[in-house]
């Protein structure tokens, strides 16, 4: 299955200010799944390098950060802008390749995967797979949306609607737009035991524009998507003014727009026997 979503200019534009959104909550559930300095990491489905260049933040001069992507087009932006980072962040090394299959002989202290799960066939496959990268005791993260808790409170017909599109059209399009409620159970199908997982949910005053911004946004990616999968038309969906009437909608009603929970699951990989049953597979 591929990313719905493209990687044309708009979608980056919306995948940079989605970044910006989930950086705070990103690093929070970094930081509880145990990420130090020094540490050697590896970001699975890497996108714009958002979550890389934040863990080469984290893990300092002294660690390191492989970060795997297969669409050419954000590879070469995250390439480009892996030239300007900071002197006491690790170095980030780019690699072309599909998650579900890569592999490397190196082992990592801990594996990170955000907002990837979401799109693959089979999360607790890709996740087994990638536990035979970790070392003993090193750590995988799973980070992804929960987008059942978006709605406004209270509750407004626009946002109500177009919050059942965006998920039915990923669902349309054989994603999973509530992976993050089960983030925890596809670690444990995966092999992993003692998972911890902590949902991050923040909530947009009705004043705020970034609540009807993000709603459009997301709608606009998968305008085409709803249309062949008959979920709206381009008129019904009214794209041109969308953001405009959501923000009208949310004001008069005076309600609070909550966006998609980002939730977290994470555990260490103690037991060398699976580590050496997984190198097998």
């Amino acid at each position: 299955m591929g990313y719905v979503l493209g990687s044309e200019d708009p979608e980056i534009e919306r995948l940079d200010q989605q970044a910006a959104w989930l950086e705070e909550p990103t690093r929070l559930l970094l930081r509880l799944a145990g990420i130090e300095r020094g540490m050697r990491v590896l970001d699975l489905g890497s996108g714009l390098g958002h979550v890389a260049f934040a863990a080469a933040a984290m893990v300092g001069p002294q660690g390191e950060v492989v970060a795997i992507e297969r669409d050419d087009r954000m590879l070469a932006v995250a390439t480009a802008r892996a030239t300007s980072r900071r002197a006491d962040s690790a170095d980030v090394r780019f690699v072309h390749g599909d998650v579900r299959g890569w592999t490397c002989d190196r082992p990592f202290d801990l594996v990170v995967a955000r907002l990837i799960l979401f799109h693959l066939d089979d999360p607790p496959g890709t996740v087994r797979h990638h536990l035979a990268h970790l070392r003993r005791g090193g750590r995988f993260v799973a980070i992804d949306y929960d987008i059942g808790t978006c709605r406004s409170e209270p509750q407004t017909p626009l946002v109500d609607i177009h919050a059942r599109r965006v998920i039915a059209a990923f669902r349309s399009a054989g994603a999973d737009p509530t992976i993050g409620a089960r983030l925890a159970s596809i670690l444990a199908e995966a092999g992993l035991v003692g998972t911890r997982s902590l949902g991050v949910q923040r909530y947009i005053e009705p004043d705020d524009p970034r609540g009807p911004a993000m709603l459009a946004g997301v709608v606009r990616s998968l305008a085409a998507q709803m249309a062949s999968a008959g979920i709206a038309t381009a008129d019904e969906l009214g794209l041109d003014t969308l953001q405009e009437r959501l923000a009208s909608e949310v004001r008069a009603a005076r309600a609070v727009v909550v966006p998609p929970a980002l939730v977290g699951a994470w555990a260490a990989l103690e037991d060398p026997s699976l580590i050496a049953a997984l190198s097998r597979t």
